[in-house]
């Protein structure tokens, strides 16, 4: 069987629904670098990628994650899944970002201590963006961290209102460039 390249399976899928993939290209190494920098490695024991893609953030993530870190990865093009599957059989794939915490039950995770998120939220309808942020909010433990990229400042509001916004940064050296957004989980008396 040809194995297709990275470039190649995220234009493809792409170019099979460009609402659910936010961009032709995969993450650069240097948006996975500034992503993966911006995560306290040693609070981590439960992690979620939301639009893993490629593996582009994955990869440069496994090597600061604790052996012991349970990690869930969704990627809702089914070429891509398989391909990260054949990468990373010893992480749990779902298809479904919307299933999150169904999928946290089935693997016994009771909280995570980070999300990173690359889902292309512009694209969502209101119903399904409320849904999917419903689910990060309800699988973040207190304090938990999400890092969240996208192509806009769209989401600053939203994610004002359920999280604290600690940073955000525009990185251009991506294409297209894109705002990563650092929050944490308010505590439960915040």
């Amino acid at each position: 069987m040809i194995e297709i390249p990275n470039f190649l399976l995220f234009l493809l899928a792409f170019l099979k629904n460009p609402k659910r993939v936010g961009s032709i290209f995969p993450s650069s190494a240097f948006l996975a670098r500034k992503i993966v920098q911006s995560v306290y490695w040693n609070d981590v024991r439960a992690i979620a990628e939301l639009g893993a893609g490629t593996g582009a953030i994955t990869r440069i993530m496994e090597a600061n994650l604790p052996s012991s870190a349970a990690v869930l990865l969704f990627e809702r093009d089914r070429r891509m899944r398989k391909a990260l599957k054949k990468e990373y059989p010893h992480f749990k794939l779902a298809s479904n970002a919307s299933s999150l915490v169904k999928k946290m039950n089935q693997e016994q995770i009771q909280q995570l201590d980070c999300i990173i998120c690359g889902l292309p939220f512009f694209n969502f309808s209101k119903t399904m963006r409320d849904h999917i942020l419903a689910q990060i909010s309800q699988a973040l433990r207190p304090g938990g961290m999400l890092v969240l990229y996208q192509y806009s400042l769209h989401m600053k509001q939203l994610l004002a209102e359920e999280l604290i916004i600690e940073n955000t940064q525009f990185v251009t050296r991506n294409f297209p460039p894109v705002f990563v957004y650092t929050c944490r989980k308010k505590d439960n008396d915040t």
